[in-house]
């Protein structure tokens, strides 16, 4: 799976003891997929093998020890110098687990809780196998780091999310003369636009707004004494920063469609197959199957062969998955017919769930629209909570240039709002 800029890497990492290259400042689960490593753990409970998926950290397909710390986020974390991987939940290894026999042992699945329930010694000894054998990892080899107290900051408007519609937002907001941060996880702007599934009619990515602040993190939204305030991770610090108003425009999930071994490694969301061409120079396959939503999967299919892939069942509905430790093929259907293509990697098109867990912690109505669940505001961005609105994929699926008129509507109308 060579990258597409060859010479690109100019870094070693270290995976379970062994050197691999990479390129500094790269997601490290990136690293690890350009050079045809797949396999990144085991899961919890049937020690099945799994891989990175989303490439946003709204699963923990992808959790690694790094650096003697256990369960990171290896498509957050900046691949470095020496930097040492380990995975997790594998024994004697992640490529020959002796606990995988689990998964063929209970075909049909398990509840520790209850087995051996109410026999005398047995229930004791599964209560002592099941505490080994559970959680993520093994505790870390040091203390954390000293941490500094958390900083304080007051604003009277926080946008959340600086994708297209919250950059739309806050261009709407300079506009007015408004004061407001924006704060953005990523060290760069744009979301979708920057790096997503290119669409037909997509928009200009934007101009970075001055009110901007990269690497902040925004984990919750809490309540204390001095009111309402969003958690912020900002450079391993922890900012509390109190706000009147709000506009959340974090987006959406990949989400997983069901279908046999979804959870091979080498199985991809189609917006992380996209990031890692248009942001890292990566194709994490030659032969791509491009399943799902036909639509999405056959832009993406476009972006794949402009690389030189070959894009392979595009837009069929996937049945499962084939595979030993990682995917080699596909089943899908075609006109009612189902099919099996070979392949080395399968990327999975479908429109996004909301992100919508800090919205609603703000306070905001969250409802299944018969799909999804979804944040519940009119067309302005109004939530259930007078000082909480949204905009873009909060409300459910849109094109960039809707998400981007999205967050420019709620803007103004959040402005006009007392």
């Amino acid at each position: 799976m060579p990258r597409l800029d060859p010479a690109a890497t100019d870094v070693s990492i270290e995976l379970d003891g062994q050197p691999w290259p990479a390129k500094a400042g790269e997601p490290v689960a990136c690293s690890l997929v350009a050079a045809g490593e797949p396999l990144f753990s085991r899961s919890v409970k049937y020690h099945r093998p799994r891989g990175a998926y989303c490439f946003a950290a709204a699963c923990s397909s992808c959790l690694m020890r790094v650096d003697g710390v256990p369960n990171v986020f290896t498509c957050r974390t900046p691949a470095r110098e020496g930097m040492r991987l380990e995975r997790q939940n594998a024994f004697p290894s992640a490529r020959l687990d002796v606990f995988a026999v689990t998964d063929w042992v209970f075909p049909n699945g398990m509840n520790h809780h209850e087995m051996f329930a109410g026999v005398p010694v047995a229930q004791d000894v599964m209560a002592v196998v099941a505490r080994k054998l559970a959680g993520l990892g093994q505790l870390p080899d040091g203390p954390g780091i000293e941490r500094e107290p958390a900083r304080v900051e007051h604003v009277d408007l926080a946008v959340v999310g600086g994708g297209v519609s919250g950059v739309a937002a806050s261009q709407a907001l300079l506009e007015r003369g408004v004061d407001h941060v924006v704060l953005e996880r990523e060290s760069f702007i744009g979301g979708r636009a920057a790096y997503g599934v290119p669409e037909s009619h997509g928009v200009e990515l934007p101009l970075p707004s001055p009110r901007v602040r990269f690497g902040h993190n925004v984990m919750g939204l809490f309540e204390d004494g001095g009111g309402r305030f969003l958690a912020v991770i900002a450079s391993e610090r922890l900012l509390k920063l109190y706000a009147r108003r709000l506009l959340i425009t974090v987006g959406s999930h990949p989400p997983l469609p069901a279908f046999g071994n979804n959870d091979l490694p080498g199985i991809y969301a189609a917006r992380a197959v996209s990031r890692m061409i248009r942001r890292h120079r990566v194709l994490p396959g030659q032969r791509i199957a491009v399943v799902g939503e036909p639509g999405e999967a056959a832009r993406l299919a476009g972006l794949i062969e402009s690389c030189g892939g070959e894009p392979v069942a595009v837009g069929l509905e996937p049945v499962a998955a084939h595979g030993l430790g990682e995917v080699s093929a596909i089943e899908v259907k075609r006109q009612g017919e189902t099919l099996k293509v070979a392949c080395d990697a399968v990327a999975v098109a479908s429109n996004g769930s909301p992100a919508f867990e800090l919205a609603r912690q703000g306070g905001a109505r969250v409802v299944f629209d018969g799909a999804r669940f979804v944040v519940e505001a009119d067309g302005d961005g109004r939530t259930a909570h007078p000082g909480v609105f949204v905009a873009g994929e909060q409300t459910g699926p849109c094109s960039v240039r809707e998400s981007q008129e999205r967050g420019r509507r709620a803007a103004i109308t959040l402005e006009r709002t007392p």
